[in-house]
């Protein structure tokens, strides 16, 4: 199976002005309805993926993280610091039941890990 980008996320020190920022340019709807108050991003236009704005660490720049999808997210990590990648936050299981890792590429690039949680 593939294994799509099925979220992007924008890490910043300003997390309410970026948000602020971009919904006024693009009209995305923003929501932190979440147990974790997390800025949710609705583009509102079904050719793309939503998103998110996450607070940086104190004294990081901004950047932008992909959300990958996979099926086994442990035997998906064994792989990638096998080819190189380090593992910067361990798998974590969100309060919805889905698990995520966020890694380091070998070129110093983070992304995400996602694995939805089982059907039941």
């Amino acid at each position: 199976m593939p294994n799509p980008v099925i979220h992007w996320q924008i890490i910043t020190p300003e997390p309410d002005q970026v948000t602020a920022f971009y919904q006024k340019l693009f009209s995305w709807r923003v929501t932190q309805d979440n147990p974790l108050g997390y800025r949710q991003v609705a583009t509102g236009e079904s050719r793309g993926i939503d998103g998110g704005v996450w607070p940086a660490p104190p004294g990081k720049p901004s950047f932008v993280q992909l959300h990958i999808g996979v099926d086994d997210i442990d035997t998906t990590v064994a792989r990638a610091t096998k080819l190189g990648a380090t593992v910067i936050i361990p798998k974590s299981v969100l309060p919805d039941g889905n698990a995520l890792c966020i890694l380091q590429d070998p070129a110093g690039m983070s992304f995400v890990l996602c694995q939805q949680r089982s059907p039941t």
